[in-house]
């Protein structure tokens, strides 16, 4: 089979080939078709569902290179995460940030169920391994909102599970105590707008990044509120982060239930939570799994690695 795409704006045929076609080569390595460009059109061949899919990646090659004004390496790593796992999105489904990269889209059909249902819903459990976007996403639908004007704060916590007398032994101030626990969701936020931007809202008090037990008798009202790490909440944790939903606020809680660190015989708030509200209308749950991890391509195997020894091991008794 053999496909023909003319290019949208040949000016830009360098940034959207790579630098020596280094991202027309990724295609014929990834996908195993013959590609090649002449005239401002280019000329896909192969098997017939290696051509659509090549085809497929190089008109959302010409869309990121128009909304974003750049093409790099990694944009077309996600790009073919995005084709392998056949995401069909329309506008609603992409993401506005204050960032330079202004969009942040879905990769795979779970973290498009994932956004989708964090969109219907006032209130999204969200459960899943390392690396599958549960965090990341869930921050970058807060800052979108507060960007829209939909809420007027962000509200970022997590449990500090070693926020008893051993935290107390650590040197500094109570912020300096709890900023490893927080740094993640630092992380996330300095993706998505400068860094000056996130101070100034922080000294503002529009985004709060504490630890879960200052959220105690607050009530937010039209705010985004998350709560990460959620595995390592108690029962009574997670019912006083669930009672602090105020009017025209949502609320995210995400977690990885293979991941827990609680004590010997604490039951994670979260698995009970779970398992208790799912029959409430207004509150979506999504499982995300090994298939949507979008971190880099080792984290995929290593956590395919621990499955299969755990199973071995489960088989084994």
């Amino acid at each position: 089979m053999e496909v023909k795409i003319q290019l949208e704006s040949d000016a830009q045929r360098t940034e959207l080939f790579g630098p020596s076609d280094s991202h027309l080569r990724q295609l014929r390595n990834t996908l195993g078709v013959k590609v090649s460009a002449r005239n401002g059109t280019v000329l896909i061949s192969g098997e017939p569902v290696a051509v659509r899919t090549a085809a497929d990646m190089i008109n959302r090659m010409q869309r990121r290179l128009v909304q974003r004004g750049r093409l790099d390496d990694s944009d077309v790593d996600e790009l073919l995460s995005q084709v392998r796992h056949h995401i069909d999105k329309d506008n609603s489904d992409v993401i506005e940030v204050y960032a330079h990269k202004g969009i942040i889209e879905p990769f795979t059909k779970g973290q498009l169920n994932y956004l989708q249902t964090m969109n219907k819903n006032d209130l999204t459990f969200c459960i899943g391994p390392a690396g599958t976007g549960k965090t990341y996403l869930a921050v970058a639908v807060a800052v979108s909102m507060l960007k829209r004007k939909q809420i007027r704060k962000i509200v970022l916590a997590r449990p500090a599970v070693e926020a008893g007398e051993r935290l107390g032994f650590l040197p500094g101030d109570l912020q300096a105590k709890v900023n490893p626990y927080l740094r993640p969701l630092f992380d996330g936020l300095e993706d998505m707008m400068d860094f000056g931007q996130m101070h100034k809202f922080m000294e503002m008090d529009i985004i709060e990044v504490i630890p879960l037990a200052f959220m105690r008798g607050r009530t937010l009202n039209e705010a985004a509120v998350i709560c990460d790490e959620a595995q390592n909440t108690s029962r009574s944790q997670m019912l006083m982060f669930l009672t602090r939903l105020g009017r025209g606020s949502k609320m995210i809680v995400t977690g990885d239930i293979t991941q827990t660190d609680l004590g010997p015989g604490e039951k994670s708030g979260l698995v009970e939570a779970f398992g208790t509200l799912k029959k409430i209308p207004g509150i979506g749950f999504v499982e995300l799994d090994k298939c949507d991890i979008v971190r880099h391509n080792l984290v995929h195997r290593i956590v395919q690695a621990y499955d299969d020894k755990k199973q071995k091991e489960a088989n084994q008794t």
